[in-house]
């Protein structure tokens, strides 16, 4: 478990930190930048990604076949955190969710031919995607066997009807991952589909209103009222859709926290900006006891949550899935960016509650993280679960040789 960088994977840290600040972060600053839902405009995003592209700095995650940089893993835990220092930062690299996952996912188990057209487009940019899993009660949210939407073979194609909500994305996504339930096998009853926009026998009901800000094309709720989807577009098998998901969720839950840890980080530089020169009292707030406690005990939690996500990405460039390792990343860093909002906005003072910075933002976003890609109480179940199981060996080190 050595985690010193290579030189390769250092560079592309050094040149992504150097993209932002040059490049997107006074994008950010320009009030001009944004779009009705607290995003960057799309006419801004599609001139920042060209430059994105031109340094070699695009779609980390991706193969480098269909034009990623093909990172391990642990490079796009580097490469992530950095480009979250700023809120645009991901959009411009291409590692933004959901196309982060859904491009994940589509290398590891399409066919050459799904690939070719589900995933190239998204790894160019042209297109965005969306993945449908979520549905309203008693449908399936953070447990999939609950899943009611219904995939019926009719000739070579698959007739859905079903109901989704909360699906980040579909507002402008033209490519889409569905899981729907295809028979009542409790493990193999779920089946995984592509589909395109403009196909018919679907509709987005409402964009659904949210505390915000909002990824582009929001979180929609979704009707299926007979989309038809060809055999060929089954993705892996027919029964393997809770497999999928599998597949996708993990690393799309680390990659979630590798960019909150840049959100954090970035709340940190904006607290410690202003408690340097701000005074009260006598004396400088970066002089105070109270306030150097505050500042210390979130970097302690920041580096805590940077290590956890690392020995996560670790297990997973070693083949392993990491289950536990994901979860436990996932409870820290979601809980480690509200707490890094916070401090921040309280140090601010009146300023950080105001849009004055970018730290109210980041705030009303970082509530969601407990939430996205398994509640909080969900991961703690899956630790408790795995402690029962594993009894000791919960704790073990990684070994070459174990007796």
């Amino acid at each position: 478990m050595d985690f010193t960088l290579s030189p390769e994977i250092e560079d592309v840290r050094l040149r992504t930190r150097r993209f932002v600040e040059a490049h997107v972060l006074p994008l950010e600053a320009d009030p001009g930048s944004y779009d009705d839902h607290e995003n960057i405009r799309l006419d801004v995003l599609r001139a920042v990604q060209a430059k994105a592209k031109a340094e070699g700095l695009w779609a980390p995650q991706a193969p480098k076949d269909y034009g990623g940089m093909g990172l391990p893993i642990v490079g796009w835990a580097v490469m992530y955190e950095e480009a979250n220092r700023s809120i645009f930062g991901p959009l411009a690299f291409n590692c933004a969710a959901p196309d982060d996952g859904n491009m994940n996912l589509l290398a590891r188990v399409g066919t050459p031919a799904q690939k070719d057209k589900w995933l190239k487009p998204i790894v160019e940019g042209k297109v965005r995607s969306s993945f449908a899993m979520t549905e309203p009660a008693p449908g399936g949210g953070s447990d999939p066997g609950m899943i009611r939407t219904r995939a019926e073979k009719k000739g070579d194609n698959w007739v859905i009807h079903g109901h989704k909500w909360f699906i980040t994305g579909a507002g402008v996504a033209d490519h889409f991952i569905l899981v729907a339930r295809t028979s009542d096998e409790e493990r193999h009853g779920l089946t995984a589909f592509l589909y395109h926009r403009d196909q018919p026998g679907w509709r987005i009901l409402r964009r659904i209103p949210i505390m915000g800000p909002e990824e582009h094309g929001g979180h929609c709720e979704l009707v299926f009222e007979g989309l038809e989807v060809p055999d060929g577009n089954v993705l892996m098998k027919v029964g393997d859709g809770l497999r999928v998901t599998q597949i996708r969720l993990g690393p799309a839950r680390l990659t979630h926290c590798m960019r909150w840890l840049g959100l954090a980080k970035r709340s940190m530089e904006i607290a410690q900006a202003y408690v340097a020169d701000r005074e009260g009292f006598g004396m400088r707030l970066a002089d105070r006891e109270s306030v150097q406690i505050k500042l210390g005990e979130v970097a302690h939690q920041i580096q805590i949550g940077r290590l956890l996500v690392m020995h996560a990405a670790w297990k997973l460039d070693q083949g392993d899935r990491a289950r536990k390792e994901v979860s436990m990343a996932k409870l820290h860093v979601a809980d480690t960016l509200h707490q890094a909002a916070d401090v921040a906005i309280q140090l601010n003072g009146a300023r950080g509650y105001s849009k004055d910075t970018i730290l109210e933002w980041i705030y009303r976003y970082a509530r969601q993280a407990r939430l996205v890609d398994g509640a909080s109480e969900v991961h703690n179940m899956v630790l408790a679960r795995f402690m029962r199981e594993e009894g000791s060996d919960f704790w073990r080190w990684s070994a070459g040789n174990r007796v």
